[in-house]
């Protein structure tokens, strides 16, 4: 394997698991509108936007992956 798609398969995974925490976060911010609490501190809101940010390191990754597969093609039907 190549280290740049090394390098993109951890993007993705790191995505995910970014993602995953700010899907999290979303959830439990709307734990005091269906149970009448208070309102959570505004950092909780910017927890929420680990998910797209989580997206997009995922589509780097992807991106950085492809890139790679696609030079060592190249670099094959060269040889």
């Amino acid at each position: 394997m190549n280290s740049e798609t090394d390098r993109g398969d951890v993007l993705v995974r790191t995505g995910g698991l970014v993602f995953g925490f700010g899907a999290v976060a979303t959830l439990v911010t709307f734990v005091p509108m269906f149970f009448d609490f208070d309102r959570f501190p505004s950092f909780a809101y910017w927890l929420c936007m680990l998910m797209p940010v989580g997206f997009l390191i995922s589509l780097a990754g992807m991106l950085v992956s492809a890139r790679a597969q696609r030079r060592r093609l190249r670099e094959r039907q060269a040889a």
